[in-house]
């Protein structure tokens, strides 16, 4: 305030960063964009390209509006046929670092392309790119299509510009990832690349889940929640914490009767916080205690106790898995 900062945004008017600024338009295509926190990533679903840098490069860029950069090689995600709910966008990316681990993209740009694209929601796209760098990617990007321009009218705040590969671009590698064989997935502790299929994970009792960040906080992910916590009541003995990314979410998800729904099934809603993520506050982790959590970092010690255990998910799997009380794929609860 001092500073006269425009864009500064504090008690009611907060939010999760890397949901605040997509859902403000202040990130858009072919925009470069560095922030001090490593899931900056998550812009290049709107076509910029996003990463997070370090402090010192951090105060550079604020002082010279310069950056320095070793341009990354690519590698292509080809994604073929379709998304079926209750497959998700966490579902994609963490099938993907399953695959190629957690340093198979080091320094590499991910370049997401192929029909399944279209498939995508924003929500499942931003999601995908806060995750590229669980797979040590640089940034991960998405093609601007009518999916991204419907999102960016009537929010983006200034002119975008498009851009495109080359039709002879060289990458470094090509992965193939068919849509219609996806299932929930699950990663468990404690990296990333860790993943199994939720349905595998019956004898894997939870204490806790967190639906919320800034990998799945949107209205979409908290839809998904409702969808499977409506009427019912999660299981004795779990606690479910339910965070909205940001202020508009959180209003959404009132004037929806999501958050009603939600407290009637026992859960505790937050207004906008990171909160148990990174191990901040609200729901942090005792010895022993497990959680599944749609959040993007399983490292041992991120939620709470060094001896805690967190599985990713996404936000349909994390709620199924309140009312069992176990690791459950949603399509065993749905209705």
């Amino acid at each position: 305030q001092e500073q006269g900062i425009t864009h500064y945004y504090e008690g009611g008017d907060c939010g999760v960063e890397h949901t605040l600024l997509p859902e403000r338009g202040l990130v858009g295509p072919g925009d470069v964009v560095i922030g001090a926190d490593s899931h900056t990533c998550t812009y290049g679903a709107v076509g910029a390209f996003s990463t997070g840098v370090g402090s010192t490069d951090m105060a550079a860029g604020m002082a010279k509006g310069m950056a320095w950069f070793k341009v990354p090689a690519a590698i292509k995600v080809e994604l073929k046929g379709q998304l079926h709910k209750p497959v998700t966008g966490k579902d994609v990316i963490l099938h993907l670092i399953g695959e190629i681990g957690v340093s198979g993209a080091l320094y590499k740009s991910l370049e997401f392309v192929g029909d399944g694209v279209k498939s995508l929601t924003m929500e499942d796209r931003l999601c995908i790119c806060n995750m590229a760098i669980e797979a040590g990617a640089k940034n991960g990007i998405f093609p601007v299509d009518e999916i991204t321009e419907a999102y960016l009218k009537g929010r983006s705040q200034r002119p975008w510009v498009k851009y495109e590969a080359d039709p002879d671009a060289e990458y470094e590698r090509s992965i193939v990832i068919d849509l219609d064989a996806l299932e929930p997935t699950v990663s468990y502790p404690h990296l990333p690349e860790n993943t199994h299929l939720a349905k595998e994970g019956k004898d894997i009792k939870i204490d806790q889940i967190v639906i919320g960040s800034c990998t799945n906080g949107r209205i979409e992910d908290m839809e998904a929640a409702y969808e499977i916590l409506k009427g019912r009541h999660i299981a004795k003995g779990v606690r479910g914490i339910i965070i909205p990314a940001t202020m508009a979410v959180y209003k959404e998800c009132i004037l929806r009767g999501y958050t009603e729904a939600f407290i009637d099934a026992g859960c505790i809603v937050s207004t906008p916080t990171c909160g148990p993520c990174l191990g901040g506050h609200m729901g942090i982790l005792g010895d022993g205690e497990r959680c599944i959590a749609t959040t993007n970092r399983n490292f041992r010690g991120r939620m709470g106790h060094v001896d805690s255990e967190v599985y990713l998910a996404s936000p349909y799997t994390a709620a199924a898995s309140a009312i069992t009380g176990y690791i459950t794929s949603p399509e065993e609860v749905v209705k």
